[in-house]
């Protein structure tokens, strides 16, 4: 039986039924093929190699009923598990911290993308929020930004009436970034959203483990983080601190 394409039901010498699905860019005798990969000889069912979206149903169908028809064993056998994850690789934090990210990332940028937003508006929202007015280049440092880049983000946000380009009140010689009060209140509302993508995520860990959780990774963050050269941390806008020595 040679095919480009199989997807049906192959049966071992004990009559035990397994699905299966295999895609060619040649002719190929599949029956070698997974016999070779089981180990054992495999006869495919007349279904297979008919391929067809209903065919591969079916035979996943039979397959999971433990092919009653067939007399086989199938259902003595516990299913094998569709984890693809190494279970070694579980211990091992980075790679939790990686795939976990993935995930949260993938939830974050549905939501912002729904609202026509990126990652970097929500940031410097949020930077804004936190820190009061901000000078474009004073953005752009602390966000480790291209100027440009930034800009373009000032814009957008500008453009739909999140944030302002003013006069610092201080020093009429310099124009700030500030948050509009139709940007704390879009604010509040986005920060909601992201919010049930925590409850998502987190759905298996209770308030309280939530909580420490959120600290741990906080203190994490801290660890890693540096902040930009000639930028320090906390509220202002003003040029940085002359350093010791200078």
């Amino acid at each position: 039986m040679e095919q480009p394409i199989v997807n049906g039901v192959a049966c071992d010498a004990t009559g035990a039924t397994f699905a299966v699905v295999g895609i060619s860019n040649i002719p190929t005798d599949w029956a070698k093929v997974f016999s070779s990969l089981a180990n054992a000889d495999l006869t495919l069912d007349a279904a297979a190699g008919r391929g067809g979206e209903q065919a591969m149903l079916g035979a996943v169908a039979e397959a999971a009923s433990g092919g009653a028809d067939r007399g086989d064993r199938h259902g003595d056998v516990p299913p094998p598990s569709m984890n693809m994850t190494p279970p070694s690789v579980l211990n091992l934090n980075a790679y939790l911290m990686y795939a976990l990210g993935k995930v949260a990332r993938r939830r974050l940028t549905e939501r912002l993308e729904a609202r026509g937003l990126r990652l970097w508006h929500l940031t410097v929202m949020t930077l804004l929020a936190d820190l009061g007015p901000q000078m474009k280049t004073a953005l752009a440092s602390r966000l480790d930004m291209n100027a440009s880049d930034l800009v373009k983000i000032v814009n957008d946000l500008a453009r739909i009436g999140q944030v302002d380009c003013v006069r610092d009140r201080t020093d009429r010689r310099r124009v700030v970034v500030e948050l509009t009060a139709e940007g704390r209140t879009y604010l509040a509302g986005l920060s909601a959203e992201i919010a049930s993508a925590d409850d998502e995520i987190l759905a298996p860990l209770d308030a309280a483990e939530r909580e420490q959780l959120g600290s741990l990774l906080r203190r994490v963050h801290s660890h890693l983080e540096r902040p930009p050269a000639g930028v320090a941390r906390g509220r202002g806008y003003g040029p940085p601190a002359p350093r010791t020595g200078d």
